[in-house]
C-alpha cells in the first residue's frame, strides 16, 4: 500500500473567487437553472436589491430600476452611491461594506459583506457604477477579476448605483428567468417597504398598505372568512384571516428577507395566535383547528439576525440586542396586545373565527375514524415494496450530508403504467430519484372534501409516499416531479393529479415544489450525432444541423424511451416546468373552469385549442413532406 504525503505542499490557500466559485452552494444556495424559486440567480438579484433596500429604508431613493433581458440583469438605484473612492472594493473584497458600522445600517438585511462579492465571482461579465455628486466611478470584471477601472468622470447623472451583470452559464447551466417568480420576488419588496417603487421591464411594484396588501392580493376575497385583520407596531408587522382551503398558508419576513423556511419568528407567531384565541375564547382549541385554513404573514426587523444558512431562508435564535426579549417574547407580547384587543372591538371577526375552528374541529373528528383505517391499509399495502422505489437518502444518509441536505437534493417521479415506469426506475439516479408508480388514472375529486384522500387508496398512498399527511414541513421530496405521456390520456392524468395536489394541498404548489417533466418528442440521429428535440423548431434545426439523411423518431410515450437514454432526460439537465400559481389565480375558480361539469366556456375553450393543435400537425406534415 503506497504511503500518502501529507506535507506543506498539501496546504492550499483559495483567493476569495476561487473559494466562492469551488463553493458556490456555501454563499447562494442551490444553482439550478431558474426553474425554482430558490435558484441562484435568483439569489444573484436577491443580493443585488438588498443593497438597494437598504438605502431606501435609510431614507434614500424611492425608485429601484430591473431590467432582465437575454439573461443580462440591470439593477439601478437612486441612493447614495457607493463611496467613490471604495467602489472596487466593495464588490472585489471580502468582509468590505457600510453595514458594518450599525449607526448606517441598523436593521439591515445582510451584513456578512459577501453578497455582491459573490454575484461578481459568479458572472461571466459584471460591471459596477457608481454616481455622487456630480461624479462618476466605474469598474468592469469577469468571473470576480477586474478587466477595467475606469478613471473617476464627471457625469450629470442623478445620484445612486448601477450593476449589471451575467450569471455564468458554465455554473448556471441552461439558466433562464422566470418573468413570474421575478415579480414575485419584486413584490415582496414592494409590500415590506411602503412608498418604494420597483420598475420591472416596463411594469411598476407599489404598495401603500404593506402586509394588508400583499395578503389580499394573494388570497381570493370572496373565500376569506372575514376581513383581513392588519396590525403593525414599531418593528413589527402582520396579517391574519382565514379561508375555506385546506392547510396553512404564511409569508414570514426578517429585515425584508423572504425567510421561506420560517424559523424562530413564524414558529413564535403561530404559537402566539393559538394562545390568545384559546385565552380569548377561554376554550382549549385544538391548535391545529385554531389554525387550520389560515393565510397570514408576519414582518419584523431585528438588529443583526442570525440566520441558519448564508441565503437566509430560515431565522435562528436569538436576543433583540443585550438588553432586549427574545424574538419569541417580543411577537407574544406584541399579539397578546394587539391581536387581544382587535378581537374585543370586533366582535363580528371574532365570531367568524370561532366558526372556523368549530368547523375544523367537526371535520377533523369525522375523518379520524377513515384516517386510521387508511393508515392500515397503507400499511398493508407494503407501500414501499409495490408503489414506491424510494431514493436511498432517506434510509442510507449519507455520512458527508446532513439530512436537510439531502431532503433538498431528492426527486419523486409521478408516473402511470408499467412501462414508463419501469423505464424511469431503471434511469433514475438512486440516491436522489424516486419513483411512485400510479395504477390507472387517478379520481377527480374536484369539489370533494378531505374525506376521499382516506377512502381512495391510490390517493391515499400517494400522500403517505409524500409524507403529507400531517404537515407539509414533513415533505420527503424536495421535487415532485408529474411524469405523464405527451398525449391525450396523458395531459388527463397530469390534470386530475394538479386538481389532487391543488384542492387539498395547495401550499405543495405555492411553496415550488410541484413540477411536470418535460421530455423530448423527437429523436433526431444520423450515424455520427444524436438529438433529442422538444419542439418542432427543435427538430428543425437538428434536421439542419446534420445536413443529410436524418431518421427521425416520433415518441409517442415515456414507455417507447429506453432507460439508456431516458437517463439524459433526468440528470442534472432536466428540463422540469414548474407548476406556478400567480398572485391573481383563483383557485376555486380555475378548478370549476376545468374539472367541474362541463359549461358552453369550457367546450369552446377545447374547440378552438383543438384547432390550433390541428394546424400544428397539418404545419408537421407538410414540413416533413418538403
Amino acid at each position: 500500500m503506497s504511503q500518502v504525503t501529507y506535507t506543506e505542499d498539501n496546504i492550499k490557500s483559495l483567493d476569495w473567487r476561487e473559494h466562492i466559485r469551488m463553493r458556490p452552494g456555501m454563499y447562494i444556495g442551490k444553482l439550478g437553472d431558474g426553474s425554482s424559486a430558490d435558484d441562484g440567480i435568483y439569489v444573484l438579484l436577491k443580493e443585488v436589491l438588498d443593497n438597494c433596500i437598504d438605502e431606501y429604508i435609510m431614507g434614500f431613493g424611492k425608485d429601484i430600476e430591473v431590467k432582465i433581458n437575454d439573461g443580462i440583469v440591470e439593477v439601478r438605484d437612486f441612493g447614495r452611491g457607493i463611496p467613490l473612492g471604495k467602489v472596487v472594493d466593495c464588490v472585489s473584497q471580502i468582509n468590505t461594506g457600510g453595514k458594518y458600522d450599525s449607526k448606517a445600517f441598523k436593521k439591515s438585511v445582510g451584513l456578512n459583506g459577501v453578497g455582491s462579492k459573490a454575484v461578481n465571482a459568479l458572472s461571466d461579465y459584471f460591471k459596477v457604477q457608481s454616481v455622487r455628486e456630480g461624479k462618476m466611478k466605474v469598474a468592469e470584471f469577469q468571473i470576480g477579476n477586474i478587466t477595467k477601472d475606469h478613471r473617476l468622470t464627471k457625469t450629470g447623472e442623478e445620484n445612486g448605483t448601477f450593476v449589471l451583470f451575467k450569471p455564468d452559464s458554465s455554473v448556471f447551466k441552461n439558466y433562464r428567468y422566470r418573468t413570474e417568480y421575478v415579480e414575485s420576488q419584486l413584490w415582496n419588496y414592494a409590500y415590506l417597504n411602503s412608498g418604494l417603487k420597483m420598475h420591472y421591464n416596463g411594469k411598476t411594484m407599489y404598495s401603500r398598505k404593506g402586509l394588508l396588501d400583499l395578503l389580499s392580493n394573494k388570497t381570493q376575497k370572496e373565500t376569506l372568512r372575514y376581513p383581513i385583520i392588519h396590525l403593525a407596531g414599531e418593528d413589527i408587522e402582520v396579517a391574519i384571516s382565514h379561508g375555506n382551503h385546506y392547510g396553512e398558508q404564511y409569508h414570514s419576513f426578517v429585515n425584508g428577507q423572504n425567510t421561506t423556511q420560517g424559523g424562530t419568528h413564524l414558529n413564535a407567531f403561530k404559537e402566539s395566535i393559538v394562545r390568545v384565541v384559546r385565552d380569548f375564547f377561554n376554550k382549549n382549541y385544538d391548535a391545529k383547528d385554531v389554525r387550520a385554513s389560515i393565510v397570514a404573514a408576519i414582518s419584523v426587523r431585528v438588529e443583526e439576525p442570525i440566520f441558519e444558512s448564508q441565503t437566509k431562508t430560515k431565522l435562528g435564535s436569538f436576543d433583540m440586542g443585550p438588553e432586549g426579549p427574545t424574538v419569541r417574547t417580543f411577537i407574544n407580547d406584541f399579539l397578546k396586545r394587539e391581536l387581544d384587543n382587535f378581537l374585543h372591538k370586533n366582535e363580528g371577526v371574532a365570531k367568524a373565527i370561532q366558526n372556523r375552528i368549530v368547523q375544523s374541529e367537526r371535520e377533523r373528528k369525522e375523518i379520524a375514524g377513515i384516517k386510521k383505517l387508511a393508515n392500515d391499509r397503507a400499511k398493508k399495502a407494503n407501500l414501499h415494496n409495490k408503489k414506491l422505489r424510494d431514493c436511498r437518502n432517506h434510509y442510507n444518509d449519507s455520512p458527508r450530508k446532513t439530512s436537510e441536505e439531502n431532503r433538498l437534493a431528492t426527486t419523486i417521479f409521478i408516473t402511470e403504467g408499467d412501462s414508463a415506469s419501469g423505464s424511469i426506475t431503471k434511469a433514475r439516479h438512486v440516491p436522489s430519484q424516486a419513483v411512485f408508480s400510479l395504477r390507472g388514472k387517478p379520481l377527480n375529486c374536484f369539489g370533494m372534501s378531505k374525506k376521499i384522500v382516506y377512502q381512495n387508496e391510490e390517493l391515499n398512498l400517494l400522500q403517505h409516499a409524500l409524507n403529507i399527511e400531517n404537515d407539509m414541513d414533513d415533505l420527503r421530496y424536495n421535487q415532485v416531479v408529474i411524469a405523464t405521456d405527451a398525449d391525450v390520456d396523458g395531459m388527463h392524468i397530469r390534470l386530475l393529479l394538479l386538481t389532487f395536489f391543488l384542492q387539498f394541498f395547495p401550499d405543495l404548489v405555492r411553496n415550488g415544489h410541484l413540477y411536470i417533466l418535460q421530455t423530448p418528442l423527437f429523436r433526431v440521429r444520423d450515424k455520427r450525432k444524436t438529438f433529442y428535440c422538444y419542439s418542432e423548431t427543435e427538430k428543425q434545426k437538428a434536421i439542419q444541423t446534420l445536413r443529410g439523411k436524418a431518421e427521425i423518431t416520433r415518441f409517442k410515450g415515456l414507455g417507447e424511451i429506453s432507460p439508456g437514454e431516458f437517463k439524459d432526460f433526468i440528470n442534472e439537465n432536466m428540463r422540469l416546468e414548474p407548476v406556478v400559481l400567480q398572485e391573481d389565480t383563483e383557485l376555486d375558480q380555475l378548478l370549476s373552469y376545468y374539472m367541474g361539469k362541463n359549461t358552453p366556456t369550457r367546450q369552446v375553450f377545447i374547440i378552438d385549442n383543438l384547432r390550433v393543435e390541428l394546424d400544428k400537425v397539418e404545419e408537421e406534415v407538410e414540413m416533413a413532406e418538403v
